[in-house]
């Protein structure tokens, strides 16, 4: 698959948040946004990074945004890493669920060995979300795995998909591969996407990794991260950043999976990425693609000329629209 239609849609998004410093290594993305019946209004979670050294330094907040006509987005909720004692906050979601009780689902490096962890917060309002409230969900030593990060649900039908990004350990992994608290830049694992589902958002069932990188040439031997899921025409249709090694962490670029089942996927971009940004490093990357009334919308980060990565966003029309 060469280069997707789509691309240049995504690539003139409208802006929705910049980041706060223009050169390489500040980002305001990593979206993670969900439609609300009860509020008639979506809300995105995304986070601000800085450069290591800058203070605070890495991915030092998380913030929540609202919109209900997605033109203007308003702030409404901010944590910094500071109150998981965390090195650094990677992608967040925010889902309520049939009790009318709202989940905020983040990750963060765990402060007791430096590997990436998934946590849950339960609150009756958004206002009300208290990180000290913040329960562990799933820890990466209990489910054998040197990270487990980055949450994205998909509801069906009453039942939840979670996804997860995991390193998966390698010959090269080592107890000190956690000393840098981000195994996924030290090329000393891999990096996979698992599975968990749930009928309740507070239960759990872990499935196991179903997308890993394979072979020793492909553009994505190194990162297959599932960013979101898109149900369409019977199928369903996953975006995931990928990357050929880990010199391309923080920079990936997109690639297309489909299945019937969630479980089992097959690449529809082998030959390389089909969505990419045009300037510098080509990075575009987190991609939450879901069906929103009669358009399908896209929320995602793109990296810009000066090399930092701004939050975009676009939609397409449901009617016939095809990503094969």
């Amino acid at each position: 698959m060469s280069t997707h239609p789509i691309t240049e849609e995504l690539i003139n998004g409208a802006i929705v948040r910049e980041p706060v410093g223009n050169e390489q290594g500040y980002w305001a993305g990593a979206p993670g946004w969900a439609w609300d019946e009860a509020d008639q209004a979506a809300y995105i979670c995304y986070r601000i990074r800085r450069p290591r050294g800058v203070e605070p330094d890495r991915g030092g907040e998380s913030r929540i945004a609202r919109t209900t006509d997605f033109e203007t987005f308003e702030d409404i909720w901010s944590v910094h890493k500071d109150a998981y004692n965390s090195a650094s906050i990677e992608k967040s979601m925010l889902k309520r669920g049939q009790d009318g009780q709202f989940r905020y689902f983040t990750s963060y490096v765990a402060p007791e060995d430096g590997r990436w962890c998934t946590t849950i917060n339960k609150a009756p309002s958004i206002g009300e979300l208290n990180p000290d409230n913040t329960q562990r969900l799933f820890t990466a030593t209990d489910l054998g795995l040197e990270g487990v990060k980055d949450p994205w649900i998909l509801e069906e039908d009453g039942k939840y998909s979670l996804f997860l990004s995991v390193a998966i350990d390698t010959s090269a992994t080592k107890d000190s591969s956690h000393d840098t608290l981000d195994i996924f830049n030290t090329g000393e694992c891999v990096s996979a996407t698992a599975l968990a589902t749930s009928t309740d958002l507070d239960n759990w069932n872990w499935q196991g990794v179903i997308l890993k990188p394979e072979g020793d040439t492909a553009w994505d031997k190194y990162c297959r991260r599932i960013n979101s899921v898109l149900p369409l025409n019977g199928k369903y249709y996953a975006f995931y950043d990928g990357s050929e090694g880990h010199h391309q962490n923080y920079e990936e670029r997109t690639g297309l999976a489909v299945s019937t089942d969630l479980k089992d996927w097959t690449i529809l971009s082998p030959e390389g990425p089909c969505i990419t940004s045009p300037h510098a490093t080509g990075s575009l990357r987190y991609i939450d693609a879901q069906p929103h009334g009669d358009d399908i919308l896209f929320m995602y980060e793109l990296t810009r000329a000066d090399g930092s990565h701004e939050m975009r966003m676009n939609k397409f029309p449901a009617k016939n629209f095809s990503l094969e």
